[in-house]
């Protein structure tokens, strides 16, 4: 099973929220979280399969692959576990997707969502990426595939912070689980075509950085097709909008997940929820 961390208020009946970190990063990138969200939440953190402190979760002799489905069901057994019924969802870039897909095997088990640097849709330039990291991943060792990577999508000075946090945990991933995950691109493209034609209703903030040129115009999109859908712009952020500027990131994410579940509407305008 995956490695997990909690924290749990004395509160019993206080919701919980679950954060999910991206490809090549670990629970540890939540670090300017945490503080914050346990004053209102239980809250509990996952290493994915190979990140973290999960690498060393087992798998099933003579899998050489796996799915999306496999890693999401990975985060079901940690909830069933613990025996949490239902969840607020906190995902970051890659992570984004996994808590859609969760949505979709398990809505039930979702209360809400906030998708930070959320990849709805790959462009052109995301797929270029793609193509050529399938083509060399064998031959080019996968730290260089991966900074490469994180200089594309943060390439500005401010994104540094982010981009070299994302490269060090990266390091610490082990090359055949970087294939592993790595393979995954293939699904990718179909998998985000169906979230987008589907709507789940199920209430959702986009937590996007007015930097993030590569992801922010499809979630731009989004909303507009998408019911219970609202998109923040964070000011001077790139794509991993929780490290880049945390205070606003909290903020947001905490007032959203405090008021969107009562019988009310969510003003995007106004960040308030009016009952």
């Amino acid at each position: 099973m995956l490695h997990y961390k909690t924290y749990e208020l004395d509160n019993s009946t206080a919701p919980w929220v679950v954060f999910v970190h991206g490809a090549g990063g670990s629970s540890s990138i939540w670090f300017l979280q945490i503080k914050e969200f346990i004053k209102h939440f239980n809250v509990l953190l996952v290493d994915l399969r190979g990140h973290g402190k999960s690498k060393g979760v087992a798998i099933p002799k003579g899998v050489r692959h796996y799915d999306f489905e496999d890693i999401t069901r990975d985060v079901l057994e940690v909830l069933d576990t613990l025996n949490i019924e239902k969840a607020h969802f906190i995902g970051i870039s890659l992570g984004t997707i996994l808590i859609r897909n969760l949505s979709e095997i398990a809505p039930e088990r979702v209360s809400s969502m906030i998708m930070g640097g959320a990849i709805i849709r790959l462009n052109i330039r995301a797929k270029v990426l793609v193509t050529l990291g399938n083509m060399f991943k064998r031959v080019v060792p996968y730290m260089w595939l991966y900074s490469f990577f994180a200089w594309i999508i943060m390439p500005s000075e401010r994104h540094k912070k982010s981009r070299l946090l994302f490269v060090n945990e990266a390091k610490k991933v082990a090359q055949k689980e970087f294939m592993r995950w790595f393979t995954l691109t293939y699904e990718i493209t179909p998998l985000l075509k169906y979230f987008e034609e589907k709507d789940t209703a199920i209430p959702t903030l986009y937590l996007m950085g007015d930097e993030d040129h590569m992801f922010l115009p499809a979630v731009r999109y989004i909303v507009t097709r998408h019911t219970n859908s609202w998109l923040e712009v964070i000011k001077n952020s790139g794509h991993v909008c929780n490290v880049d500027q945390p205070k606003e990131f909290n903020t947001k994410a905490i007032l959203f997940l405090k008021k969107y579940s009562a019988p009310c509407s969510f003003d995007n305008s106004a960040h308030l929820a009016h009952c």
